[in-house]
């Protein structure tokens, strides 16, 4: 059974088809090794294992009957993020114990017609605001390479779990680098698709121009099926892009030779590991080899991203988060009068970080500083779109590094919270463009630690960023899972 850990989704959809193994057999190994592993990971919040089987059980049914879907019989962690009918979801805050939605996320109701398997709530920062999934009110995920190192975040339950092989694939989201930035540091793949592309009906909202629900995936065929269940329109969704989804896995093997390749300069900057950037720059020049041309190209206003990005997802943020008051849902902690239980709710409920942002949020909406902070911050916004726009006039794709560091040790930097802001400065600018851009593995620093190449694509273009990233992994075949998990 450990050999399945080697084989992409289409191979286990194979051995499935073929009743070689059966989708109650290949969950029960999976939940059997979250048993044996996540005590020391803590990657899930809960693991659903009842649901799980049921699920299970139905899949082998609909495969009895001849149906032949995606992702029919496929074990899936889950971010705590998303609402899943009948399931906890809590996004890892305490705000929000208890709470069960009576509705599906539209992605989960695409895995659904699929015929996934639900493992469980993955951990995760709360509310999504994070770098490292330290701030979980629950537990603090580790990182598989490294049990003394975060994972990175906030979607670092999604990227640990991936890696470990203790799910075969997950569903991560990303604000501001939250899937790209994770599967960097954990050594897996991690897309975060076009604002638009991937319905947000159902997703706890963050920072809602910003959010995008993505794959997390062991590689990037497996990013490309995943995608190509969760994408498409969505009428609950008025952010949702009306356009035809692509075959994502048909042009995979297509090579990049003949593409142009962008090299913006801002991207490599002072301070930078170097290990990271001699990865990143060893990718580049394999791409060279393989007939790419690499044409050094300019961002010049990424060196605002990161001011803009946490003006603009502070003020969401605070917009977003003042319905959590304990009236219709979670958790209520009893006050005198009505506004001494909201008082009392929201600060037993939140965890610093999440108050920080309020904070920081409400004070740049505030009368008198809206125009100063919010609107200035949208209109560099759109300067940091039109860098993008005038490059691709020029280059196909993007690449460049996802995070300047490798992973971090527990601890070393919850009292840097500007330090750890910086650590998506790489990221940061895709979100705000609204562009789509996915995190592969390209090689590992000195300790032992994966480095991650960012491949950035033109609006809607996730199939082109698919096929070079296709070609990278095939080219440097790099180990998927830690030894100590494989």
């Amino acid at each position: 059974m450990d050999e399945l850990l080697g084989l992409d989704i289409a191979q286990m959809r194979d051995l499935l088809r073929k009743k070689e193994i059966t989708s109650v057999e290949l969950t029960r190994f999976y939940l059997e090794r979250i048993g044996r592993h996540d005590e020391a990971l803590k990657t899930y919040l809960r693991v659903t294992e009842g649901e799980a089987m049921r699920m299970a059980g139905a899949a082998d049914e609909r495969i009895g009957r001849g149906e032949d879907t995606p992702l029919l019989g496929i074990p899936f962690g889950m971010k705590d993020i998303l609402c899943t009918k009948g399931i906890e979801t809590t996004c890892a805050s305490k705000i929000l114990k208890g709470f069960i939605p009576p509705y599906d996320a539209t992605t989960i109701t695409k895995l659904n017609e699929s015929g996934y398997v639900h493992l469980g709530r993955l951990n995760m920062d709360e509310f999504a605001m994070g770098s490292s999934t330290e701030n979980s009110s629950v537990q603090v995920t580790r990182n598989p390479w490294d049990l003394g190192r975060i994972p990175g975040g906030s979607s670092g339950g999604s990227a640990a779990s991936v890696a470990a092989g203790l799910c075969v694939a997950a569903l991560g989201t990303d604000t501001g680098g939250s899937i790209r930035q994770p599967a960097s540091l954990c050594g897996c793949v991690g897309m975060k698709p076009t604002y638009g592309r991937v319905s947000r009906y159902g997703l706890v909202a963050f920072a809602s121009s910003l959010d995008q629900i993505g794959p997390v995936t062991r590689s990037v065929k497996d990013c490309a099926t995943v995608l190509g269940v969760i994408a498409g329109y969505d009428p609950m969704d008025s952010t949702s892009i009306n356009q035809q989804v692509p075959d994502y896995l048909a042009g995979l093997d297509g090579g990049v030779k003949g593409m142009r390749l962008g090299i913006p300069k801002e991207y490599f900057v002072e301070g930078m590991e170097a290990d990271v950037k001699e990865s990143v720059e060893q990718a580049i020049r394999l791409f060279e080899r393989a007939g790419a041309t690499c044409v050094p190209i300019s961002l010049p206003h990424t060196e605002y991203a990161v001011a803009v990005y946490y003006i603009i997802c502070t003020a969401e943020a605070s917009s977003n988060l003042a319905r959590y008051d304990g009236v219709k849902y979670g958790l209520r902690v009893p006050g005198k009068d009505i506004i001494d239980m909201y008082k009392k709710t929201r600060s037993a409920g939140f965890g610093n970080e999440v108050k920080r942002r309020i904070i920081l949020g409400t004070y740049v909406l505030s009368s008198g500083y809206y125009d100063a902070y919010y609107r200035k911050a949208g209109q560099v916004r759109t300067l940091i779109r039109g860098d993008f726009d005038r490059a691709f006039e020029q280059v196909d794709l993007m690449l460049t590094p996802v995070s300047p560091t490798t992973a971090f040790k527990v601890g070393e930097k919850m009292e840097d919270p500007l330090f750890m802001y910086l650590s998506d400065i790489f990221t940061i600018p895709i979100n705000l463009a609204g562009l789509p851009a996915m995190s592969i593995p390209c090689g590992f620093d000195g300790k032992g630690l994966p480095i991650g190449l960012q491949i950035i694509g033109k609006p809607l273009d996730e199939a082109t960023i698919l096929q070079a990233g296709h070609f990278f992994e095939s080219e440097r075949r790099l180990r998927k899972i830690p030894d100590r998990f494989a």
